[in-house]
């Protein structure tokens, strides 16, 4: 994914680290993914803390609106939805110390599906993050200002997901082009579906052609200097 964005423009990007992926063994007990992320930093991309564990249980007694938050739209991985206080506060220290033990120190946190519940959030700025987002904005944690810059992002789980993201993100790319930020998150199965893969890297080129490509942190550092 990389490689291929490099030949469309992008050569720095920000990198979403989930530190223990479905419960599926740590990042930083692995010591060739720790020296990747490295070298990755060193060159220039940023690691971002993305949740820890990328997964909700599901719970009892959850009314519609959230089983189709956390069910349907998600698959079950919303983490940072609803979490107490307490909870995502635990989880933050745990990923940033993760991170930390592969030589690379996070300043964002990203919730998983961008579902930060106003606990969860709490808890990001009780930790000291720059920033977070959430799909529509872009939120400075130090001065409390936040930016609307919503997000490409696709959905690959099935095929009507897929067509639907096609025609979804090629409106919202003519919408955005214009705007000061312009936001395309990725996953690694969208490189599974040519379709997806194609036009993910066609918007991408554009946009480079047209844009500065940064990263969050390095935008938010832009950001807070403009301003008086």
């Amino acid at each position: 994914m990389l490689e291929d964005m490099a030949g469309a423009g992008v050569s720095i990007t920000s990198l979403l680290v989930i530190p223990d992926h479905h419960r599926k063994g740590r990042v930083d007990a692995n010591p060739e993914f720790s020296s990747w992320l490295r070298s990755a930093v060193n060159q220039g991309h940023e690691a971002v803390l993305h949740g820890f564990y990328h997964l909700r249980p599901v719970k009892s007694g959850e009314n519609l609106a959230t089983r189709l938050i956390t069910r349907s739209y998600t698959a079950g991985e919303g983490e940072f939805y609803d979490l107490p206080f307490s909870e995502a506060i635990s989880l933050l220290q745990q990923g940033r110390k993760s991170l930390l033990n592969c030589g690379v120190t996070p300043d964002g946190f990203i919730a998983p599906a961008w579902l930060l519940g106003t606990e969860a959030e709490r808890a990001v700025r009780e930790e000291g993050f720059g920033y977070t987002t959430r799909i529509g904005t872009v939120i400075d944690c130090l001065s409390g200002k936040e930016y609307d810059a919503r997000s490409m992002v696709y959905s690959v789980r099935a095929g009507w997901r897929r067509s639907v993201s096609l025609l979804w993100n090629q409106l919202l790319f003519q919408q955005l082009r214009k705007a000061p930020l312009l936001r395309i998150g990725l996953h690694p199965p969208d490189w599974e579906h040519e379709a997806i893969r194609r036009h993910i890297l066609k918007c991408v080129r554009l946009a480079a052609s047209e844009r500065r490509v940064m990263t969050y942190r390095d935008w938010l550092a832009l950001s807070r200097s403009a301003r008086p």
